[in-house]
């Protein structure tokens, strides 16, 4: 995963208008930045064993490597990528999921489709940095440089933190402190039953978020308890609106 927390993807299909038609789709999501396209399963192992991806979206008839046979040789590997099949043929599914694939889609994709099976891809993601972790793992306090001195700051004191290149901004009340550190490696380390992150750029303390407004055209926002309004990115729109049980 990249240090700003995007998912690096890799798009595999053999149609050329189906890798410009992905790209269009993923552009318009928050946490995929896609790091390369292959046209068939060949290249595509190539190229994946030296951009490390996330996540591929891969279709699953290719000539010469299919997209079955290029996943099972990938999950043999360090780390693997997770994988979304792509694709035209639904005859497929039970060997997609008994090399555990974390969704399956079928073509024509439209954006809403695809943002589900991203946000099973962020799911799978989450529960295995919960995994890694217990609750006593979860950072209580930061040390941050201030002036000449360095200053302890709780956990449960941090209202909001915003990414900012490769640091991140912890605000308490009324100041903010920086610290080098990137959002996606702090939000792995912190409870997720206190804080939730909203944006590629923002996590909240749960208990600040005083409601949520719809504003049309699918853009909702998070309104903080001093008047505040923050934007929710569309791949973190589902997860908000569990913590409010809708």
């Amino acid at each position: 995963m990249g240090d700003d927390g995007v998912l690096r993807t890799m798009i595999v299909d053999d149609e050329p208008l189906a890798i410009e038609r992905m790209q269009v789709l993923c552009a318009e999501m928050d946490q995929l930045a896609v790091i390369g396209t292959a046209n068939d399963g060949e290249a595509a192992l190539r190229l994946a064993d030296k951009l490390k991806p996330d996540l591929l979206l891969l279709d699953m008839t290719m000539p010469g490597m299919d997209g079955l046979t290029l996943a099972r040789q990938l999950a043999k590997r360090t780390n693997p990528p997770a994988v979304i099949f792509v694709t035209a043929h639904e005859d497929f599914a039970v060997e997609a999921f008994d090399i555990e694939a974390v969704d399956y889609v079928l073509k024509p994709v439209g954006a809403e489709r695809l943002e589900r099976a991203i946000d099973r891809a962020i799911g799978r993601r989450d529960r295995v940095v919960s995994e890694n972790g217990s609750a006593g793992d979860w950072l209580t306090e930061f040390w941050v440089p201030h002036r000449s001195e360095l200053l302890r700051i709780e956990a449960d004191q941090v209202e909001r933190i915003d990414a900012e290149r490769d640091y991140v901004r912890l605000h308490v009340q009324d100041r903010s402190y920086l610290l080098l550190q990137t959002i996606a490696g702090l939000e792995g380390r912190l409870d997720p039953s206190r804080f939730i992150r909203i944006h590629r750029s923002t996590i909240l303390r749960r208990d600040r978020i005083r409601g949520l407004r719809h504003e049309g055209l699918g853009v909702w926002c998070a309104e903080l308890e001093n008047g505040e309004t923050l934007r929710i990115g569309r791949t973190y729109l589902r997860k908000v609106k569990a913590m409010a049980g809708r």
